[in-house]
C-alpha cells in the first residue's frame, strides 16, 4: 500500500485524530457520491484555505486522467469534508482556467502545496481545475 493511501486509512480509522497533516500539508477526507455506483467515496486530498472555502486541485498527480471524485462533484456539486475531527457538507464549484478567479485561486493552492501543482500541471496536456468548496446551506 502506498504512503498516500496508507495515510487515508489512518486518517479514517482514527476519525481525524490522526493525519491532518502529510508532508507538513493539511489534508482533508473529501467524500462525495460515486455518479454511477451511488455509493460513497472517499480521498484524502491536500487542501488551501481562501476566505470561508476550503480549496482542492483535481491534478491526479499531473495525470492526463482527470481523478474520479472530479467526474463525482461534476454530477452532483453536493459532498462532505472532514478536516481533521470536524465535519461539514460543501457545495463544489469547479474552477477551471478561463475563470476570471482561477489565477488568484492558483496561486494559493500552489502556496500551500510548496508548488507541487505546478510541477504536475506540466506533466499533462488537461488544464488542472481548482474546486472550490463552500459550507452548504442548511436550509437549501
Amino acid at each position: 500500500m502506498n504512503l498516500l493511501r496508507t495515510h487515508q486509512k489512518l486518517y479514517e480509522r482514527t476519525d481525524g485524530r490522526l493525519g491532518h497533516r502529510l508532508l507538513g500539508v493539511p489534508v482533508l477526507l473529501l467524500r462525495t457520491t460515486g455518479r454511477r455506483s451511488g455509493e460513497t467515496r472517499t480521498n484524502g486530498l491536500t487542501y488551501a484555505r481562501d476566505g470561508d472555502t476550503w480549496l482542492v486541485v483535481a491534478s491526479n498527480g499531473g495525470s492526463d486522467k482527470a481523478p474520479g471524485w472530479l467526474h463525482n462533484l461534476r454530477a452532483d456539486s453536493t459532498a462532505e469534508i472532514q478536516v481533521a475531527r470536524r465535519r461539514v457538507p460543501v457545495v463544489a464549484t469547479v474552477r477551471t482556467p478561463d475563470d476570471a478567479d482561477y489565477a488568484r485561486l492558483w496561486d494559493i493552492v500552489n502556496a500551500g502545496n510548496r508548488d507541487r501543482y505546478r510541477a504536475y500541471a506540466v506533466k499533462t496536456r488537461r488544464p488542472i481545475p481548482v474546486v472550490v468548496l463552500r459550507k452548504a446551506d442548511p436550509g437549501a
